[in-house]
């Protein structure tokens, strides 16, 4: 599990320390402050890790080695324009000028990696600290749209042309298209697939043709193509768990899970979050929903969540870059103003007269 992160000069961010839940973890701010940065910086830095310990017969930790893979995930993830671009620079600073730090602390001392490159980088970053070992379990990061229709193919295509599309996508794919677990852990599988298929109405089924189908009890199986957004994000959450993606203890980050969902489907995607962090699975997820904010709020407070440990962090603009205001509950990470709109509406509406 990720315990916290320092950072220095990334992107939008000055400088913050970040402390995580092992369960789950809301980040929450306006557009433009962040929020993506953030989730994605976290996941690239991880999922380079993985990468390379599952490879078969796979070395320790070199830093020769990790100064190219965190580069070219770093920058296949975030897609700037080269690894510089992606250290912040002061107002009025020379051109070339600033260093971006990042600094990473697990539950297992030997992960422990610190990373930072100048403005200037262009393929490399200096290992600070070098870790002992390679993270054991891919981390998931899961996009604002569903990518369960464009799977057929997307692969092959991307591994073989430039496209100028984030690489979290072509991760995604392949956990899509990953076998579903058999043996022992069904049983596990089935108690997170079970609210999501009910939700969903059906199952969601991967053809020997590579396309998607939503298999309805009774009814002519649907193409994925032919089925709401909504469903399809659902579908494809469902998926993840059936292959084990979204089992043990890995670490999820989902960028706006509430995106083109309507509000019956966000409480169902607000429960599966929940659901996850007390299966014990690390949960990231970055928003300006009020809605949703309120539901993961509501269940924290029912029975079945009271021991799920929650943290909060509110990314405000400022003069000096964003700052983070964090804490165990709303209330700790100060007036975030795409919230206060919302709420200024319902008080707008219900004085409408």
């Amino acid at each position: 599990m990720l315990k916290s992160i320092a950072i220095k000069n990334l992107t939008v961010f000055s400088e913050a320390s970040l402390h995580f839940s092992p369960q789950l973890n809301v980040v929450v701010g306006e557009n433009g402050v962040g929020k993506s940065h953030l989730l994605k910086a976290l996941y690239a830095v991880l999922a380079a890790s993985a990468e390379e310990g599952r490879k078969p017969g796979a070395p320790p930790p070199a830093k020769n080695l990790l100064k190219t893979r965190l580069a070219d995930k770093l920058v296949a993830v975030l897609r700037p324009e080269s690894l510089g671009r992606l250290a912040r620079r002061k107002k009025g600073a020379a051109k070339g000028n600033g260093r971006c730090e990042m600094r990473f602390v697990f539950d297992e001392p030997k992960l422990n990696i610190e990373v930072s490159f100048a403005a200037r980088s262009a393929s490399e970053v200096g290992i600070d600290k070098l870790p002992d070992l390679w993270m054991e379990k891919l981390p998931v990061f899961l996009p604002t749209r569903e990518l369960l229709t464009i799977y057929p193919g997307f692969i092959s295509v991307y591994e073989s042309h430039y496209l100028e599309i984030e690489e979290t996508w072509r991760d995604i794919c392949l956990l899509l298209g990953a076998p579903p677990l058999r043996g022992p852990r069904e049983e596990r599988v089935n108690e997170l697939l079970s609210p999501l298929e009910d939700a969903m109405g059906g199952e969601i089924e991967l053809d020997k043709n590579g396309r998607f189908y939503l298999k309805v009890p009774g009814e002519v199986r649907m193409e994925i193509t032919m089925v709401a957004e909504g469903l399809a994000k659902l579908a494809m959450l469902a998926r993840l768990i059936a292959t084990g993606a979204l089992m043990d203890k890995t670490c999820l980050f989902w960028d706006e899970p509430e995106a083109n969902l309507n509000p019956k489907l966000i409480k169902d995607i607000a429960r599966s979050i929940v659901q996850f962090g007390k299966s014990g699975i690390q949960v990231f997820i970055a928003t300006h929903s009020l809605f949703i904010m309120r539901e993961l709020d509501i269940l924290l407070h029912t029975a079945p969540f009271k021991d799920v440990r929650a943290r909060f962090f509110g990314l405000l603009p400022g003069a000096d870059g964003v700052t983070i205001e964090q804490g165990d509950n709303v209330d700790d990470i100060g007036k975030i103003a795409a919230l206060d709109e919302e709420l200024s509406q319902s008080d707008r509406y219900l004085d409408r007269g």
